[in-house]
This record gives C-alpha cells, structure tokens and sequence, in this order.
C-alpha cells in the first residue's frame, strides 16, 4: 500500500476522569472510503475533533503524508488540505446559499490585496473565477436553484449538502464528514450515498465518514474502522467487519443485516 494520507497512532483523549479515546491507531489510504461507527458514546466525533485540531490529544500522534501534524489549529489543518462538516450544522445562516460559498473560496486569493484596491483586470478576472467555481459547486451538490435563498431557510437536507460544499470550496484532500445522513429520509439517503461517490471522483478525494446509519456505510466505503467505549475494537473492509464477532456483540447485534441507526 502507498503512504498513508492520514495516521493516527495511539491517539488517547481524557475529559477529566473519563477516558473517551483509548490509544486507537488506524492509517486512511489516498482515494478511498473510510468508515467510523461505533455506538453512542463511542468516541468517533472526538477522533473527527482530534484529527481536525478542533480537541487537542491527551497523548498519541497525527499524521499527514507521514508528518506529524498533532495539535495544530484547524486553520492550518484546512491549508494542508484537511476539511470537515459538524453533526451540527455551522453555516453562515444570515448569508445566501452563493455567498457561503464565496467566503471559503476567499482563502485562495489569486491577486493582490493592492489589485483589489484599485479593481484591476486581473483581480475582476479572478473574482469571476471565484464565482464560477462557486456556481459549480452548487450545480454539483443540487443547490444551484438555491443560490439566492437565504442559507438559515432552507430545508433540512439542503443545508447538509450546503455544508459538504462549503467544505469542498477549501479544495481539501481529506473530507471529514460527520454523521452527514442525519435527518434524512431513505431516499434522500441514497441520494448521499451516491453523491458521495461522485465527488470522490470528480474532486479526487479521500473521504472519511462518521455514521449512524449502517447499511449506508456498508454500501458506501473501501474499509471500516469500529469503536465501542473509546477503543478501536474492529477495523477491515464492510464485509469482514459484518462479520466480526465483536462487532455483532458490541454494536450489530444478533442480526448482520446493520440495520443500527
């Protein structure tokens, strides 16, 4: 296998006494799928936290391309290429759905702030280019009809993928998705599964996922890594994870059909 995009080596995270990440190691391979479940409680959203600055580590070590990147803020992690969505939605709900999009892509001025000042061809050249690559953007998630709708009205499911665009304007690497089906109906689920896919594609992704929703994940990844209580108790691709018996025990149940949500 080619150099790991992302390692997490013996990562542990206490909150007082309570030990929520118990040295859990796993590597993610450039372009695929990488799946976190686990129940409630489990740790996954502080492991998203720890890889992406968010929570400092209370020990262990991150690593991008091979270097360590432990602690260091999100800002400098989104430079490197590393990006991700919240269980909780962060949008600016006040803007448009188009200017969401427009402040991320901000990050990669191609003129000088002078060529602003003065509104030169080159800095008009490159706000088109801006605003196109958002409009692309918006094509691609489903949202373009949405472009003018004020980001805080809009539908559920609309502001899930509003997010997933705003995370890709940064061009990242990595996609961190946490528990981006949440509130979704089946159908729209599927709709995720399938965008997902295309995206990783289209953007030359990695995409790491935290989900409740089982048979989506199965569907979906290259591998999957199971934490229960804080500890990585399985880790292989969806098939050789429905089959682990701690698995079964600990989160699966008695049935392997992964209907846990």
């Amino acid at each position: 296998m080619s150099q790991p995009l992302l390692e997490v080596r013996d990562l542990s995270r206490r909150f007082g006494g309570l030990l929520a990440l118990d040295r859990v190691s796993l590597a993610v391979q450039p372009g695929e799928i990488f799946g976190l479940i686990g129940p409630n409680g489990a740790g996954k959203t502080t492991l998203f936290n720890l890889i992406s600055g968010v929570t400092p580590p209370s020990s262990g070590a991150v690593l991008w391309r091979g270097a360590a990147i432990t602690g260091q803020q999100p800002h400098r992690l989104n430079r490197l290429g590393l990006a991700r969505t919240f269980q909780n939605l962060r949008l600016f709900e006040g803007l448009s759905v188009l200017d969401n999009l427009l402040v991320p892509l901000q990050r990669h001025p191609r003129t000088s702030t002078a060529a602003g000042v003065l509104n030169s061809a080159s800095h008009r050249r490159a706000e088109r280019q801006r605003l196109d690559t958002a409009w692309q953007l918006l094509e691609e998630l489903g949202l373009s009809a949405l472009a003018e709708r004020q980001a805080g009205t809009l539908a559920y499911g609309d502001r899930r993928r509003l997010e997933m665009a705003r995370a890709l304007a940064t061009r990242p690497a990595l996609l961190l998705l946490d528990e981006p089906a949440a509130g979704l109906n089946p159908a729209e689920k599927d709709q995720l599964c399938e965008l997902i896919g295309a995206l990783r594609q289209r953007h030359q992704l990695t995409v790491m996922i935290i989900e409740h929703h089982v048979p989506l994940l199965m569907r979906l990844c290259d591998r999957l890594a199971v934490l229960d209580f804080g500890v990585r108790i399985a880790l292989g691709t969806p098939e050789e994870v429905r089959r682990d018996p701690q698995v079964i025990e600990a989160y699966l149940g008695t049935g392997t059909g992964g209907n846990a949500s």
